[in-house]
């Protein structure tokens, strides 16, 4: 390979002229020859087995070329790359083929988007929002109720009628004008009197009955629900089959105890503890996230849209893994979370701009601070993933390369230099809503 020439020809474009010898390009032509040789026939030789001259008369001196440029097009191009110390940021464009022949070789030009130049205006001391966190009593009421949730048993119910709150095991089938309607038959459903999960009016109705009651419930439908049943009346033919009600554990020490706690007291405190502690590690996250924000809004530069479009495409590919993870493909879950494809998309696109700006501001801060990862802490993260993957450390250096590992570490320190510097400020304050009367003025 020869890299004749790489010129930048816009602010984030460069044309490289490639020229390959005669010598290397008749080489790939007889790799062509022989590679697809076997899907060959010219009359009178076996199926793969006409020498090249005779296919070259045939079908054309230059029949092989193309192949032989698909061969040799990306190696000379990682080639060029590293020879020009160019930085691609998407597939290379616009090949113009000068020559391509035995005698003379090959030649041929191409564009390339490159990374972008960008300055930045601050990275250090940035100031960025940061609330503060607090626990009510309420809110440590409200967690100890969720404890004694998660420790209450099931009670079966044979000695009284339904109340609010109970567990009440039914079938029921729904009729609009006297016709069944398509989901609105169940049996043995698990029916919780009071949770709402109902239309309203439904589970009121089952107070006050007995298991073995067989009854009818009378319902009108919302005006915004499936527009089939939207403000219709309704009636339900219900027979009750079981009732139960969720039984909670005494506050006392005793269950304080089964916490880890000695005394109910000590429990509401480390409840207390163990809130503040969350919220104060989510008020560290958003933080951080506005830290990240201010950053990317003092990257200055001309970033070519493709680095954002392809970020954006990355972005879409690995959640659509992650959904698929769980056995659902993305168009799938977009239509329960009642979104397309396209407002998905534009979504991640905007997301991508501040991802692609981040990115750039990280490789900048690495090199003005001359940022480098120590060898033994390589060789620790080298460590970390053996045991991760639980495979040999050896085998992990052959699949991930030292210059990955280094790139990784030094993004990590240039991040932290970035929030560790950053100065938490206050919220500013919330405007208040504008009065009613005043908004129908």
């Amino acid at each position: 390979m020869s890299l004749v020439s790489a010129n930048k020809t816009e602010t984030n474009t460069m044309s490289i002229e490639i020229a390959v010898s005669a010598e290397d390009f008749k080489a790939a032509v007889q790799r062509s020859y022989l590679k697809n040789r076997k899907q060959i026939t010219i009359p009178g030789f076996r199926k793969g087995k006409a020498p090249r001259p005779m296919i070259e008369k045939m079908y054309g001196s230059d029949f092989f070329y193309e192949d032989a440029l698909e061969e040799l097009f990306p190696v000379e191009i990682e080639a060029a790359y590293k020879e020009a110390d160019i930085h691609p940021v998407d597939q290379p464009k616009d090949l113009d083929v000068k020559t391509m022949n035995i005698d003379e070789g090959l030649n041929f030009t191409v564009n390339v988007t490159v990374k972008p130049e960008i300055t930045l205006k601050e990275y250090k001391g940035l100031k960025a929002e940061k609330e503060e966190v607090s626990v009510s009593d309420e809110e440590v009421d409200t967690e100890i109720k969720f404890m004694l949730d998660r420790g209450s048993r099931i009670v079966d119910v044979d000695n009284r009628p339904v109340q609010s709150g109970d567990i009440t095991v039914i079938d029921f089938e729904g009729f609009v004008d006297g016709e069944a309607f398509e989901g609105g038959k169940a049996e043995k459903y698990n029916l919780t009197i009071g949770d709402g999960q109902f239309i309203p009016g439904f589970e009121d109705q089952i107070i006050g009955h007995s298991i073995g009651d067989e009854f009818d419930i009378n319902v009108k439908f919302p005006d915004d629900y499936d527009e089939k049943l939207a403000s219709k009346d309704a009636v339900f033919k219900i027979k009750l089959h079981e009732i139960k009600f969720k039984e909670l554990p005494e506050l006392d020490d005793e269950f304080a105890k089964d916490q880890d706690y000695d005394t109910v007291d000590e429990m509401k405190e480390g409840v207390k503890k163990d809130l503040l502690s969350h919220k104060e590690e989510q008020a560290q996250h958003r933080f951080e996230d506005n830290v990240v924000e201010k950053l990317c809004e003092n990257v200055e530069g001309e970033i070519p849209e493709v680095m954002y479009d392809n970020k954006a495409q990355e972005n879409v590919d690995s959640f659509a893994r992650q959904v698929g993870q769980q056995g659902i493909d993305l168009d799938t879950y977009l239509m329960y979370m009642g979104t397309d494809k396209d407002t998905f998309t534009s979504m991640m696109r905007d997301r991508a701009v501040n991802d692609v700006k981040y990115e750039l501001a990280l490789e900048k801060i690495i090199e003005l601070e001359e940022i480098k990862a120590a060898e033994e802490a390589v060789e620790e993260e080298y460590k970390k993933m053996a045991d991760e993957y639980k495979i040999e450390i050896d085998r992990i250096k052959e699949i991930v390369p030292v210059s990955t590992v280094e790139d990784q570490l030094s993004r990590q320190a240039a991040a932290k230099l970035v929030i560790d510097s950053a100065e938490a400020v206050a919220p500013a304050p919330k405007a208040e809503e504008p009065a009613e009367e005043a908004k129908e003025n």
